[in-house]
């Protein structure tokens, strides 16, 4: 087994052991989209209108959940040290554990999306879409809040500085997504949109362990 594999296998683990894995987040999902029609109204057309950005709203929000624990706990324990002087790059090492808290509580979240964009009242014929924009867009939740966890390394209200950090860069995701969404509900062009999206997404994943390990070679020293 390959140190990466081995690295992955790991992070994966304790991801389902970090806050209970997706059902937190599913559950907190379901809550929130269950609570949206109390906020908007009940008016079929009203919620039809909004179900793609109520969705993506709770798909943001639940993202956060147990985003604290990504870095917290190995470097409580000293973990982090002995991964900082591992044979694999401490930005790799980074970018698998934000991988694998996507693989744990991000695609969960993305294959509910669907069936809480529906409920809220938007079309059937939204789900395939809403699916691949969730998946696309939980990749750059998972890396951005892994980018905030690690900046908030050692702080004794990390949860909330985590927040205040990385919602910002949750915005255009939420943007982009919803927009998507939203034209082609309304039969507008809406690819530039999903590209806008996979692109915010690919600048996430290619910067953000950058970022995250120079956060963590900070915090150790």
């Amino acid at each position: 087994m390959s140190a990466f594999s081995a690295l992955l296998r790991r992070e994966f683990s304790l991801a389902f052991g970090r806050g209970g894995g997706p059902l937190l987040a599913l559950a907190f999902y379901a809550c929130v989209t269950s609570l949206a029609p109390l906020a908007a109204g009940r008016a079929p057309e009203t919620l039809a209108a909004v179900a793609p950005g109520l969705a993506w709203l709770a798909l943001a929000l639940a993202s956060l959940l147990s985003l604290e624990r990504l870095f917290e706990r190995d470097y409580e324990d000293g973990a982090l040290d002995l991964l900082a002087l591992g044979p694999i790059p401490l930005e790799l090492t980074c970018a698998t554990k934000c991988l694998a808290q996507w693989l744990a509580t991000g695609a969960p979240l993305a294959l509910a999306a669907p069936i809480a964009a529906i409920a809220l009242g938007a079309p059937v014929s939204l789900a395939p879409l809403t699916v691949l924009a969730a998946l696309i867009g939980g990749l750059s939740f998972a890396f951005l809040g892994g980018l905030g966890a690690s900046l908030s390394l050692g702080s004794r209200r990390g949860g909330m500085l985590v927040a205040v950090i990385v919602l910002p860069l949750f915005t255009p995701p939420v943007i982009f997504g919803a927009g998507a969404l939203w034209a082609f509900g309304e039969g507008l062009p809406w690819a530039s949109g999903l590209l806008l999206l996979g692109g915010y997404t690919a600048a996430a994943v290619a910067l953000a362990p950058i970022g995250m390990a120079a956060a963590c070679r900070n915090a150790l020293s």
